[in-house]
This record gives structure tokens, sequence and C-alpha cells, in this order.
């Protein structure tokens, strides 16, 4: 195992990667609300967490990959109630339909998806514990809050001084009557109609959302861990109140390092509900391949905000492309022959790249550069040469979770090909009809049956094998 830098947002800085157990890295990302189908930006942060646990793991180290679920919350009452569903019904439908848009987008599930109900009792044992050391007070009403003055260093995760924050607090917070100060945080809710509670040493209540995820990490992977991870937008106050209840109640450090994935914005705009210009991973891989929409992200390095367009989607279907029909053109010569010799200097600039901060756009770079070579090598017919740099592409992609489905199926894809009109029943069907008409010599009617489909948006290539046909890229 080599070492890796990692830019840690509570330090601002890239800085080298040291294990708390030699050759392990325990990680813990923030999952998703299950009220609704998850957006594209959720696709941002599991697609980068995913390649970035897919290049640790081909470097040797053994990581141990928590996402939480939150299946309760106050987004879920309020939707099982417009239903008229149980929560249950709810979370368990949209589940399952996160499940299925992360697989499609060809990211690994992680080992352990603790959801947030299956840990009550743990969140119990945290918010008595902080209770009982007086960083955490019961209010009049039932609710249960942190006391942000007892945690000498909150707002170091995002730069914030507690005293600069109260300054028009007014002005930006809810102040409650019930709290110390305008930045205490709920800990423990107490239970309204018509909403779902546990027993309490606080009363009939359920959990607030930080507590969550506190209780859920610390229970998988121990008070103190590597890494934890997740959307830029959960810096303040989620992580930062994560840090100051967590580190109240063990006594110790709670995570060494934290990452956070960049923004998808739209016309420059952060891409929220709240604001309304969201686009769901199903709307989206509704238009283009699954995996054009995972090259997307991972061109763009983890950190930087990234702009979603079609015309965006689009350039990157183009690019990927151009691996698919390499993949092609080699295969059509020597099939799918593959070597287990790798060329070792490209591998190591690949990693070289990835070890710094995991940087994509550069470790992508050398990937065209094999290509490039793969190309002049089938075309001068070194048989060796070609065959070292296919097995290298291969081996690189796999990694980064790229170029895994069938080279044909991918190029005749018609996800993005708006309007085509075309299935690849009525291609084969026109195909066909031009092989017959060749056969009869009415080779102007042939002309024109290739004519049709390229004005279509169908490329045909006669080959020794026979008539394949491609979409336009």
């Amino acid at each position: 195992m080599q070492p890796f830098v990692l830019y840690n947002s509570e330090q601002r800085k890239k800085v080298e990667f040291v294990p708390r157990v030699e050759g392990q890295i325990d990680l813990y990302v923030c999952g998703m609300t299950v009220y609704d189908y998850c957006h594209i930006g959720h696709a941002r942060t599991v697609v980068a967490f995913d390649y970035i646990i897919r290049f640790l793991r081909s470097q040797g180290w053994k990581v141990k990959y928590v996402r939480n679920i939150t299946d309760i919350d106050d987004k879920i009452i309020k939707r099982a109630n417009e239903n008229g569903e149980s929560i249950s019904e709810l979370t368990g439908r949209f589940i399952d339909a996160m499940n299925e848009d992360f697989a499609k987008l060809g990211c690994l599930a992680p080992d352990v998806a603790p959801k947030a109900t299956d840990y009550i009792d743990q969140m119990q044992d945290m918010i008595g514990n902080l209770v009982d050391k007086g960083t955490a007070y019961p209010s009049n009403n039932g609710d249960v809050y942190f006391e942000v003055e007892k945690f000498a260093k909150y707002g170091r995760l995002s730069g914030r001084k507690l005293e600069d924050m109260q300054a028009g607090a007014s002005e930006r917070v809810d102040v409650e009557v019930e709290k110390k100060h305008p930045f205490d945080f709920v800990l423990w809710k107490h239970a309204k109609e018509n909403e779902p509670s546990w027993a309490s040493p606080w009363g009939n209540g359920r959990p607030g959302w930080h507590i969550e995820c506190s209780a859920m990490s610390t229970c998988c992977l121990g008070n103190h861990f590597d890494i934890h991870g997740g959307g830029a937008d959960l810096t303040f106050p989620h992580h930062e109140n994560e840090i100051a209840q967590s580190e109240a109640a063990t006594g110790e450090q709670y995570v060494n390092y934290w990452m956070h994935a960049g923004f998808i914005n739209v016309d420059g705009e952060k891409m929220s509900k709240s604001l309304g210009n969201f686009f769901t991973i199903r709307d989206v891989i509704e238009k283009f391949h699954p995996e054009v929409v995972r090259y997307f992200i991972v061109s763009s390095h983890y950190r930087s905000p990234v702009n979603y367009s079609d015309v965006a989607l689009k350039e990157a279907k183009n690019t990927l492309s151009r691996f698919y029909h390499s993949f092609k053109t080699y295969q059509a010569v020597y099939g799918g022959h593959l070597v287990e010799t790798l060329d070792e200097a490209l591998v190591e600039r690949f990693n070289t790249a990835m070890r710094d901060d995991f940087n994509t756009p550069e470790a992508i770079a050398v990937l065209f550069e094999i290509n490039k070579e793969l190309n002049r090598a089938v075309k001068e017919e070194n048989a060796e040469q070609a065959a070292i740099y296919y097995a290298t592409l291969r081996h690189l992609t796999n990694i980064l979770g790229l170029v895994q489905q069938d080279v044909e199926e991918f190029l005749k894809s018609d996800i993005g090909q708006e309007a085509l009109g075309l299935s690849p029943e009525q291609i084969e069907d026109l195909i066909q009809q031009r092989q017959d008409a060749k056969k009869a010599k009415e080779f102007a009617r042939a002309d024109e049956i290739r004519q049709s489909l390229l004005d279509q948006g169908v490329v045909l290539e006669d080959t020794r094998q026979g008539t394949v046909w491609r979409r336009v890229d």
C-alpha cells in the first residue's frame, strides 16, 4: 500500500492519510433521507465515494464502508401523511428505489447500511450520557437540547465562531424560548399528535437528525474512526453538530479526516429541492445511459462544483464512447483476448494522480493517453502492444467503474438519442433489406437505405463478419 493524500475539510488543506489501524480504513458517509427519489446531487456524493473506495481497495486497503439511511424525519412524516400510507411503507419503497438507482450508476453497496429507527436505544444512551455530563438539557416541553456553549471547540470544522454566529441570530435562527442559546440544537423531540414516537426518560418522542448519525457511526465503527464523508452542504450544521455531541459524549476525538463532495449546480445555482431546480436520478437516466451519468460525475474532481446541463451530459456521452469504440476495434481484430501484463509505468501515473486527493481529471487524462496508444497499436497490427494497452485500459477503467457495459449494446443504446424513432428491431430489418438489395444488385436501393439510416442517426459498418451498426455519438 502506497501512502496517499486527501483534503481534510477540518484542516482546510491536503494531508497525508495515516490510518488508525495499519492497512484498514473505516469510512462513514451520510446517506439519504428516504421520502422521495434520489436526485443527481445525491448521485454526485455516492458516486464520488464509490470510486474513492474502489481505488483504495485496488491499492490493498481494507475499507469498511458505512452509509446510513435516515428513515425517520419531519419530511418523511409529512410525506407519509400526504400519501395516506405508513412511514414504513413510504421509507421501504424509497429505500428500494434508492438501491436500484445507485446500482444502475454502478455503485457498490455499502458494507453496512444502518437505519435510524434500528438505533433508537443507542441514541437515547448517547443523549442520556450528554445530559448526565451537563452538556445537554431537557426543556420544559419535553425536547432535549445540546448546549453549544459547553463545547469549547464548536465551529472548528466550519471555521465559524459562536460569537460571530450569535450576532444577528434573531434574524436568521428561530430562537425558541426553551433554548439557552440560539444555536443549541435538538437531540430529542417531544411527541406530537399523529407522529411516531418512542418512550424515553424525557417522555415519548423521537430523535433529532444530528444525533442519528453520531449514534449509528460510533456503533458501527467505534467512538473514533478514520474518515467521515458527505456532501458539502452538510458541513454546517450537521457535521459540526456531530462532532460536538460525539466528542462531548465519548471524550474522544470523533473523526480523523473529513471529506466533502462538491455541489451540483444548475445555471450557476446549487441544485436543491428548496430551489425547485433539481433532477432525480430517474429523470436523468431516462435521457442518458446511467454510465454516461457516472462518467459525467467521475470526470470532475470530487470537491469541485459541477454544472449540470443536457449539453454537459451529451459531451460526456461522446467522450465515454471513445473508449467503447477503441474496445470495439480491438475486439474486432483480437476478440476478447486479455493478457495479464500491464504497462506498469502508465498504471503508476494513474495511481499517482489518484493518490493525490483522488484527482480523477488527471487520472482520466492518463486513460485517454492509453486509449490513443491502443488505437495506434491496433492500426499498426502490433498485437503484443495492443494486448498490453487493452489490458491496462480495462484494469484502470474497472477501478473507476467505467466501460462496464457490453460494447455493442452501449454503442447501440438509444438513451440520450432524442426522437430517433427507430428501434433496434427496425434497424436490423432495414439492414436485412439492404443486404437483400445488394444480393439483387440493386445498389442504388442499398445506398438509399444506408443514407436513410444515417439521416436517422444510425451508422452502418460493413465488416468481414457482416454489417454492424451503432448510433451516432
